[in-house]
């Protein structure tokens, strides 16, 4: 079990030399509200001022981590990021650096995660590690299951857990799930380093301190299973649909290991509807053509309760969302660069006529969903 430092819990900063500074921050929009004048009370410095220092606080903890990881018996492996590790581009279907430095898992087009860090004990545990300035974590609670979930699946060999963290005062940590390790540090500013962005001349900064220890591996050493993003949700998408008696295949869609693949995803496409079939369902007036798809997906929620929601595709990059809350009809655009958009386009592709569903599939999937979660949260 690792245990924070006096060190780490003070932030410390005698041991990481200038580093902190050397990073790169995205500073542009906070340096133009500091030309204008803006009040550091107004909503929108704060806003950009909290997300660069929640850049800092990655950045010094991350320095921190390194050298724990060199000095902690129970610690394998640590994997570099930054000005720490060689610049390499990042591979599809692996862990690599990001154009931006970060340890990132990605297909040949989009990243599916991002890891602040990553730590490996002797004990074959794998560690992703999340920190944050934050004082509500509910959001970063959502995010952890799509993690672990992906980090199962190709490392399937050790146990994986988190390690969060946070400062002093943040909320909502009894919520974490029973494999997160929380460690709280005191509160952080990162005024020196925003002085010191806004004057470089005012300081002369150390060479970048490195940390020397075998355990330095970089991401991409690490062996992982093989895992095809799109290739497993095509299959998925073909097995759900399978059952020779059944419009969806509930017995394989509730497997464990389907649903770990469910956490990763967050949501399954079972086939589509003609706009004419979802016309009264999600309100449509006109506004598609009669060939236009509405693709259908069974999306799990943070309470594992399964719901469907529907996808309209009106260009490569233009993907509108339906979805239900509280039995009021939501729309929203997806962001044209996200992995959605891809998905969509992707199993649109894939479903032939086979795949057409109408109103009364539709409420026999919703009638077999709720069925099964009402069973399950009764057990």
């Amino acid at each position: 079990m690792l245990e924070i430092s006096k060190s780490i819990k003070t932030l410390d900063d005698s041991d990481i030399s200038d580093n902190i500074f050397h990073y790169d921050y995205n500073v542009k929009h906070l340096l133009s509200l500091i030309r204008k004048g803006v009040d550091e009370e107004d909503t929108l410095f704060l806003s950009s001022y909290r997300s660069f220092e929640g850049e800092v606080y990655e950045n010094f903890i991350y320095e921190k981590l390194l050298r724990y990881a060199a000095q902690n018996d129970e610690i394998e492996k640590f994997i570099l990021k930054g000005f720490h590790q060689g610049r390499q581009k990042a591979h599809a279907n692996t862990l690599s650096i990001s154009e931006k430095q970060q340890i990132v898992y990605r297909t040949k087009s989009r990243e599916i995660s991002e890891f602040d860090a990553m730590i490996i004990t002797k004990n074959k545990e794998l560690y992703f590690v999340e920190m944050t300035l934050v004082k509500s974590v509910l959001k970063l609670r959502k995010r952890l299951r799509k993690k672990k979930a992906l980090l199962e699946i190709i490392f399937p060999d050790y146990e994986i857990k988190a390690l969060i963290i946070l400062n002093e005062g943040a909320t909502g940590t009894r919520q974490f799930p029973s494999y997160c390790k929380v460690w709280f540090t005191q509160e952080f500013s990162a005024k020196n380093v925003l002085d010191y962005i806004k004057d470089t001349d005012a300081k002369q900064l150390a060479p970048i301190a490195r940390v020397k220890s075998p355990k330095m591996i970089e991401a991409h050493a690490l062996k992982l299973y093989p895992f095809r993003y799109y290739n497993t949700m095509s299959w998925i998408t073909k097995t759900l649909r399978a059952h020779k008696k059944h419009i969806i295949d509930m017995n394989f869609l509730m497997k464990d290991t389907i649903q770990r693949y469910h956490d990763l995803y967050n949501k399954f496409y079972v086939g589509y509807m003609s706009v004419e079939s979802a016309r009264d369902l999600l309100n449509l007036e006109g506004e598609y053509p009669e060939n236009q798809r509405v693709v259908v997906a069974l999306e799990k929620k943070y309470s594992d309760e399964i719901v469907l929601t529907y996808y309209i595709q009106k260009g490569r990059k233009n993907l509108l969302l339906y979805s239900f809350e509280d039995d009021k009809i939501t729309k929203e655009k997806k962001d044209p660069y996200g992995i959605t958009v891809t998905e969509v386009f992707h199993i649109s592709k894939m479903m032939n006529e086979g795949y057409e569903l109408n109103m009364s599939n539709i409420k026999m999937i919703k009638k077999l969903l709720l069925e099964r979660f009402e069973r399950n949260s009764s057990k």
